[in-house]
């Protein structure tokens, strides 16, 4: 595209998304208020739990878990999940009370939380890795997107965070609302729903998107675009969206809390040694995608992205299911978000404790419950609740 930025009908409608993504276009406030009037009347312990989920692979343990009929197992009431467009919708639905469990953005929960002030918490992680940044196929390095636009799912995302990280490595500096610049070295972010970026790639628009696959498969599979990196090659193992559950359902329907934890934790075992299974588990009845472009997404092997892995032994091209929640990880990402340039009210960061955050905003005891009730740590490749976070950007 030219050094002139992405249209504005485009730039219009990715402000309109970042504007739902940080409570700007909500009427937070009153928003909050109405989930909390839901919750004084929720239905008790027979009201079905409701699913909402985005078409992208990071949502496979929630929809393996209702496929396979584990929430039945778990005597766990479940209506059929339900498919949003965007982070926007989903986060709005969540926050509103009209779905009561998702897969979320990480930093979109520390949003919701601290930015909010939101009933909600986080139970576990519901995948690691699984990312990309997808760009041109005439972008060969990083430094070619000097004077492109770069879109991300969203301001409050682990793809925004990174992908700062490394265009800063470069000597690029991210910016917002204002035309990329070669010459000053610039790259011009922006939020854009998933299922629009590729053919924002196709058309010019951007230079390039980072994102959860299978939107990176489909840009290879369609000759759009080429995996330039593995999100997982720069932040080794890192938790991409989390299970998260809304306090009512914690606090006032635990056994239905811990009976779907139990569930997808049984189903995230059964995908990460089931991969191509899963794929045609998901291509059938829940994502848009065809059946080859998520299974690729799925099983992508090392030796057929060698220039995408800087760090061969992470394996950060492998998408993979490990439950536990790290808490320093959410250290790390705090301290990360306080450093990353976003188009959106931050103030919630400011003097944000990590060691806090992680201990107000996840709970991680039902799910290690259900680890051990799915035959242990070793299942999943723990080897402890304790780690040092790697980044190489």
């Amino acid at each position: 595209m030219s050094a002139a930025g992405p249209s504005r009908r485009v730039l219009l409608r990715a402000g309109a998304g970042a504007a739902a993504l940080t409570g700007l276009g909500w009427g937070a406030g009153s928003l909050y208020a109405g989930a909390q009037r839901e919750t004084r009347g929720a239905g008790g312990p027979s009201r079905p739990v409701r699913i909402g989920y985005l078409p992208i692979t990071d949502a496979t343990p929630l929809l393996v878990a209702h496929a396979h009929g584990y929430y039945d197992d778990a005597a766990v009431p479940v209506a059929d999940p339900v498919l949003f467009r965007s982070w926007a919708s989903l986060s709005e639905a969540f926050v509103a009370g009209k779905v009561d469990a998702i897969h979320m953005l990480m930093p979109m929960g520390l949003y919701m939380r601290y930015g909010l002030g939101a009933d909600v918490r986080i139970t576990a992680w519901n995948h690691i890795n699984g990312s990309s940044l997808t760009v041109r196929p005439d972008v060969e390095r990083l430094e070619d997107l000097a004077g492109e636009s770069v879109a991300i799912p969203a301001w409050w995302s682990v793809h925004n965070v990174i992908v700062q990280k490394m265009l800063r490595e470069k000597g690029l500096t991210p910016v917002m609302r204002e035309a990329p610049s070669a010459g000053r070295r610039t790259v011009a972010l922006f939020p854009m729903a998933p299922s629009d970026m590729l053919p924002a790639l196709n058309n010019g628009v951007i230079g390039g998107y980072v994102v959860a696959d299978p939107f990176n498969a489909a840009a290879e599979a369609r000759d759009v675009g080429t995996i330039h990196r593995f999100l997982g090659d720069v932040w080794r193992d890192h938790a991409c969206c989390v299970t998260m559950l809304r306090g009512e359902l914690i606090r006032n329907r635990p056994e239905q809390a811990a009976g779907f934890m139990d569930a997808l934790v049984r189903a995230q075992a059964w995908a990460r040694t089931n991969r191509p299974e899963t794929a045609a588990l998901l291509a059938a009845d829940y994502l848009p995608q065809p059946r080859p472009v998520i299974q690729t997404a799925l099983t992508y092997h090392a030796a057929q992205h060698r220039d995408a892995l800087e760090n061969p032994a992470w394996h950060g091209e492998r998408l993979d299911f490990r439950p536990y929640p790290y808490a320093s990880f959410t250290e790390e990402l705090v301290r990360s978000m306080q450093e990353t340039v976003v188009d959106a009210p931050a103030g919630f960061l400011a003097g944000l404790d990590p060691a806090t955050a992680h201990r107000e905003l996840v709970d991680d005891t039902l799910v290690t419950r259900s680890i051990e009730r799915a035959g242990g740590p070793g299942v999943f490749g723990l080897t402890g609740t304790t780690r040092t976070e790697e980044i190489r950007p």
